[in-house]
This record gives C-alpha cells, sequence and structure tokens, in this order.
C-alpha cells in the first residue's frame, strides 16, 4: 500500500565492514536513517548491498502460487526492457517507434479477439488491467449518458451490474465515478455471475454488464455467450440495450489458445469492450495491460485526446500521463516471438500443470476441488472430512518451506466456504509441483494429529488472498 502512515523513532542502517568497495573500517562508522534523509551521500555499493540485503526476506516469486502476475521472462526480453527504461511511453512524437509497436500490439489483440475490423480497432495500453477496467468503465457510463440525457439530466444514477467475484477494481470504479455497484451474490456451487442473475438486476440505468473470463476466485469461466444471449432477449422484450465489458485480465491471453472454440470475445456483437493483464498470462513483467473497444463507436470521441505523431495526430485514452515504455515493448517482444504456436504450447504446459496437481491434490481423503485447473490454469480447493486442521493451517505450514498458498474466505453468500488457490504460471513446471506435493505429503501427518483448527486456539487466520 502507497499510503504508509509516518515511521516512528529513529532506526539507523548498520554498515559491515566490507560492505564498502574501499575504507571498510570508515564504512562502519556510517548509518544512515531509515526513515529520514541523511545527512551526506552513501556509496552507490554501499546503498545497492544494503538494499539488496533486506529484500531477501521477500518471499520467492517463483514460489509464489498466490500471484497470476509473471515472474520470469528471457534474458533478450529483459535487455529490451532495460534498454527502453528511459522511454517515456506519452511522448509519442519523441519515441515514434515504441508508440507503433504499441499499435502492432493493439492490432495483434484485436485480430485474436476477432474484432470486426482488426485494422481499425480502437484500443491501448495501461498500468495494468485496473487501469483498463476503469477506461472501459468510463467509456460505457459516457455511452449511457448520451442514450440518456433527460434520465442523467433529472438525477437519475448510473449502474452497472457485475458478480461478487469480480476484481477490486471494479468496486473502485464505481465508487471513484459514483456508479451503482449491483453484485449477484454466489449461491451454492455457482461461484460467479451467471445469465439468469445478470438479466434480473439489470434496468433501463444499467451502463454494462462485466463478465469476468477467468474468475480470480476460482479460475473459472463466466459465461459469456449466455449472458450476452440473456441481454438480447432482454432487449427484444423491454427495448433495453445493455452491453457487456469481458474482464479478460487472465483469459482473454489463454481462451484463443487453448479453447479457440469458446465464444466469448468481439464474435458477440453485444461484446463493446474486452481487457486483459499483459502482466499475467501475456507473459510480461508487471506492470501492462491493454483495453480494446470493438469499434470506434464504442469510444466515446469526447474522451479521447490527441497528440503530435509524425507530423500528425494520434489518440490517447489513459488515466496515467508518465510511464515507462519497457513493458509494451517487452509484450511485443513476447507475441513476435511466440506466435500462436508458441502462445498455445506455453498456456497448454500451465494447464498441464494446474490439471496434474489439482488432480493430485484432488486424490487426498482431506481435500475436496472446486474447480480443476481446465480453465484458467487455476484452482481452488478445501478441506472435507473431519479433520482438525483448516485451509489457514495448510496456508501456514506451507509457508515454512517457502510456499505461498493463499487461504481465504468466499464472499457473501458462500462465506461458509474458505479455500486455497494454486495459481499455474509459465516457470511454475512439474518438477516444481512434485516438490509441492512432497512438501503438503510431509506435513499433512502433523496437522492431523492437532486438536482442532489453531483459530480455534486464538491464532489469527491469516488471509494470504489479495485480489
Amino acid at each position: 500500500m502507497a499510503l504508509h502512515k509516518g515511521a516512528r523513532g529513529n532506526r539507523r542502517l548498520s554498515i559491515g565492514a566490507f560492505t564498502a568497495v574501499s575504507d571498510p573500517l570508515g564504512a562502519m562508522k556510517l548509518a544512515p536513517p531509515v526513515h529520514r534523509l541523511g545527512a551526506g551521500a552513501v556509496p552507490a555499493e554501499t546503498a545497492y548491498q544494503l538494499i539488496h540485503d533486506e529484500l531477501m526476506l521477500d518471499g520467492n516469486a517463483k514460489l509464489n502460487l498466490a500471484t497470476f502476475v509473471t515472474t520470469s521472462m528471457e534474458a533478450q526480453a529483459t535487455r529490451l526492457m532495460t534498454e527502453c527504461l528511459d522511454k517515456n511511453m506519452i511522448d509519442k512524437d519523441e519515441y515514434p517507434q515504441t508508440a507503433e509497436l504499441e499499435r502492432r500490439c493493439v492490432a495483434i489483440l484485436a485480430d485474436l479477439w476477432h474484432a470486426p475490423d482488426p485494422d481499425t480497432a480502437v484500443g491501448c495500453s495501461t498500468t495494468g488491467s485496473s487501469e483498463a477496467c476503469m477506461l472501459a468503465g468510463m467509456a460505457l457510463k459516457r455511452r449511457w449518458m448520451r442514450r440518456n440525457p433527460e434520465r442523467y439530466a433529472a438525477g437519475a444514477r448510473p449502474n452497472l451490474v457485475m458478480g461478487v467475484n469480480v476484481q477490486v477494481c471494479w468496486e473502485k470504479f464505481c465508487n471513484f465515478w459514483e456508479i451503482e455497484a449491483r453484485t449477484a451474490p454466489m449461491e451454492g456451487d455457482r461461484f460467479h455471475l451467471d445469465a439468469e442473475q445478470a438479466v434480473a438486476l439489470c434496468d433501463r440505468d444499467t451502463i454494462g454488464v462485466v463478465g469476468v473470463l477467468g474468475s480470480t476466485f476460482d479460475g473459472s469461466y463466466e459465461p459469456v455467450a449466455e449472458i450476452c444471449a440473456a441481454l438480447d432477449d432482454l432487449q427484444e422484450r423491454t427495448g433495453i440495450d445493455v452491453p457487456v465489458h469481458v474482464d479478460g485480465a487472465s483469459g482473454g491471453m489463454v481462451a484463443p489458445f487453448l479453447d479457440p472454440e469458446l465464444v466469448w470475445d468481439f464474435r458477440l456483437p453485444r461484446v463493446a469492450s474486452i481487457n486483459t493483464s499483459g502482466h499475467k498470462y501475456g507473459l510480461v513483467y508487471p506492470g501492462v495491460g491493454w483495453a480494446l473497444w470493438r469499434d470506434q463507436e464504442a469510444l466515446p470521441e469526447e474522451l479521447v485526446f490527441r497528440v503530435n505523431y509524425l507530423g500528425g495526430e494520434m489518440p490517447t485514452f489513459a488515466l496515467n500521463f508518465s510511464r515507462p515504455g519497457a513493458e509494451v515493448i517487452a509484450q511485443y517482444y513476447v507475441l513476435l516471438r511466440l506466435g500462436r504456436a508458441g502462445f498455445r504450447a506455453v498456456q497448454g504446459a500451465s494447464r498441464e500443470v494446474a490439471t496434474y496437481l489439482a488432480g493430485e491434490i484432488g486424490k487426498l481423503d482431506c481435500f475436496r476441488l472446486l474447480t480443476r485447473g481446465d480453465q484458467v490454469p487455476v484452482f481452488a480447493f478445501t478441506t472435507d472430512g473431519d479433520v482438525p486442521f483448516d485451509v489457514f493451517d495448510v496456508s501456514r505450514r506451507l509457508r515454512e518451506r517457502g510456499w505461498q498458498v493463499p487461504a481465504y474466505t468466499f464472499p457473501a453468500n458462500r462465506e461458509d466456504l474458505s479455500v486455497l488457490r494454486v495459481v499455474c504460471r509459465n516457470g511454475f513446471s512439474r518438477d516444481l509441483a512434485d516438490l509441492l506435493l512432497a512438501d503438503l505429503d510431509r506435513l499433512l501427518p502433523e496437522l492431523r494429529r492437532q486438536p482442532v483448527p489453531l483459530k480455534e486456539l486464538g491464532v489469527p487466520a491469516r488471509s494470504g488472498f489479495h485480489h
């Protein structure tokens, strides 16, 4: 969290004798403050070593099964990113080739997601899916305002329909842009939005429905085609025309390669916009996202700013201004490097690991699978039977070996259900999956010897999930 409260005390950093390149004894007299600027400079190598040593306390990214974010890239991609760290993405006229590579990425994604005319599709890079969702939501609101000027002027409050499982950025969007968030709760074994729930929440003030292709809670796809069909029927019956935005933060870069028969994208006329995270299954380091609209009509012109580009105008649409071009360059590298066959192989390998690992965990009599990793390579499971431990105990014990497997409680109306979730990304191999299983087998006998789950003994249940 960026909003830190002021730290107390006057703690200082202790510097070892051999941390400095020269004058090791003199270096030991240095003690720069932690929460204030020091009086003087510290040698570059010393500053590096101090920070490097503290960062060793962070978790190992390879063993972080909580995050969807890419944790490894090829050396050539890292080199390109290093070469572009000083390029400001917003300066299209100063860095025209970086702008051109962004345009190519938009065109590639438009083709991948079956835009009516990929060559004229409207889209942009963002700092991640959160910004992309904000932009898509703004476009939905502005389109509703255009269609309903009298109702808006009279004080009608626009609303957005979604499942309670959406990423928190949608809650932020509704809060920041004064939209009523209409969320469908979970019920029984339905852990995301379905067509019936979506239509039931829509009215004349609905700016759109959000369909999630890859729920962060369990990795499942929401039935986007069914939702669109139900909204088609709603329009035919009532005249209410509600567009759909697909939050494909994860699945948008999985389904086109592993589930090409699944219709969820611009092939559905009701889908107005799609976002994805380049830094998730787009296989790029954070942070880069993408927002695309099916055509110019879907993105109101008044939201678009125009900047000078090679002597002409280039449209831009973003919340952030200055940001590095490195991640956009890395995204183009990955798209160029892998092609369709490469993406199919990489994402297929992640799904194979996910389904294998889920299958092995499902064989254990103390766990029950909610999903199996056969959509987005993510699965969730919970404890089963009369066992003296819960998912929070399992997560805590796995962390002792370096594994970060988040445990969390589902939202309304399934607060009674607590689960563990595993995200399988590129770089998480079958070998690592077997090591995780071995550690799980090793700790289960100890967990079975507990009298009760530790939370019943006063140990706080630590949730490791921040979606």
